[in-house]
């Protein structure tokens, strides 16, 4: 009877938590003993009980944003007490200021618009967030919001730029990532918008969108930001869509990859705490398919160029299918897209392209729910290194629906 009860003890240890105490289950530590040289499981839960239901993911979605911001990111903020804005427009172009802060002082940007052309929808105009502007067509209907990013934190390949800007004039915390300060300045435009409906926009249908550096900081907004309908990163490369520990094997197997060792000396776009982890990467015990599986549900759209090889294409493609396993456990593999080709320069988007892009903006943004959006494809050009799917990702795929 004793070891009856000790192997049923042990068997309710592992098992997920009821509804009525899921609430006291769900601790969320920003760090947790962890090391493992493959792509951790997203469905566990960090003390390894299974993940097995929408509920459950809602659980370790908590858990993943807190070791996100404990080891690699910094701390987020929430909503200070104040938030407004002001807004000029004229013809088709407009100026909205967002001044956010505390009562001991506040910090204000502007932000572009540029309108379509056309007579607004009753519902008011789907928008894109931009990340210091466009590098993607945007179909005809829908409204650009200009972010000034750099403004907010800034970026400049320099460790001397490391707690310049806004955003650290307002919170003084310099060890937060530049990153860390998009979102959070991200987040008060959706506040400001959502405040006054003077600049008429659908707020059920914002995407955001940025190449490069600002890839990153584009799937950073979508994973934290659940307001963001469609996130669209564009070659973010290491920091982005790619795995470190695929970034660290695709450096030892040979290519000239930017890994994280090597990202934490070009930029500020980390936390400082990261700097502890970079030679130690199999400590973290997540990567960044669990970024992109924060996004989840929501749709999620990633490009990638393989012509540009520090961008890691094989970490790319490898993540990105890592983090495809938690949006087919819900049984919406088509919100998730990934395409990977070269014979372009960065950040530049070729035609042949469009047909993704505008498949994704027509279901998620533009209501045209039967549009078919399963695009996920690589040219598969990995530079001579060999991705194993079955030694990277070895869990077996949960179905929560």
């Amino acid at each position: 009877m004793m070891i009856l009860s000790l192997l049923l003890l042990a068997s309710s240890a592992l098992a997920a938590p009821s509804p009525a105490d899921r609430s006291l289950f769900c601790n969320t530590p920003a760090y947790v003993p962890y090391n493992n040289a493959v792509l951790p499981n997203p469905f566990v839960f960090d003390n390894g009980a299974p993940v097995q239901s929408f509920a459950d993911w809602d659980c370790r979605r908590s858990q993943i944003s807190a070791l996100i911001q404990g080891y690699e990111a910094g701390a987020l903020p929430g909503r200070p007490p104040l938030v407004s804005s002001t807004f000029a427009r004229s013809g088709y172009k407009a100026n909205f200021t967002v001044t956010a802060g505390f009562p001991s002082g506040t910090i204000s940007w502007t932000n572009t618009i540029a309108y379509p052309n056309t007579t607004a929808p009753g519902a008011g105009w789907p928008l894109v967030i931009a990340y210091d502007g466009l590098s993607i067509p945007i179909p005809p209907g829908v409204a650009v919001l200009t972010y000034p990013n750099s403004l907010i934190a800034e970026q400049n390949s320099s460790p001397a730029s490391r707690g310049v800007g806004l955003f650290y004039d307002l919170y003084g915390n310099v060890s937060a990532s530049s990153m860390t300060a998009w979102v959070w300045g991200v987040s008060r435009v959706i506040d400001a918008l959502e405040e006054s409906d003077t600049a008429n926009f659908n707020l059920a249908k914002i995407a955001v969108t940025g190449c490069s550096r600002d890839g990153k900081g584009t799937l950073m907004a979508g994973a934290f930001e659940t307001r963001i309908a469609l996130t669209i990163p564009q070659e973010s490369g290491s920091g982005g869509d790619t795995c470190w520990r695929l970034s660290k094997y695709e450096q030892d197997s040979g290519d000239v990859v930017q890994q994280a060792t090597e990202i934490v000396q070009e930029n500020v776009w980390f936390s400082t705490n990261f700097d502890n982890y970079v030679y130690n990467i199999s400590e973290l015990p997540y990567d960044h398919h669990f970024l992109a599986g924060m996004v989840a549900p929501r749709a999620l759209l990633s490009y990638e160029n393989t012509d540009v090889e520090w961008l890691s294409p094989l970490s790319a493609y490898g993540c990105m299918s890592a983090a495809h396993t938690i949006y087919e456990a819900m049984g919406i593999a088509d919100h998730h897209g990934f395409v990977q080709v070269g014979n372009h320069s960065h950040c530049a988007f070729p035609s042949y392209l469009e047909d993704s892009l505008f498949a994704f903006f027509d279901r998620f943004l533009l209501d045209e729910p039967d549009t078919n959006t399963n695009y996920f494809s690589t040219n598969g050009v990995f530079n001579g290194t060999v991705w194993d799917p079955g030694y990277w990702i070895p869990w077996a795929t949960p179905r929560f629906w």
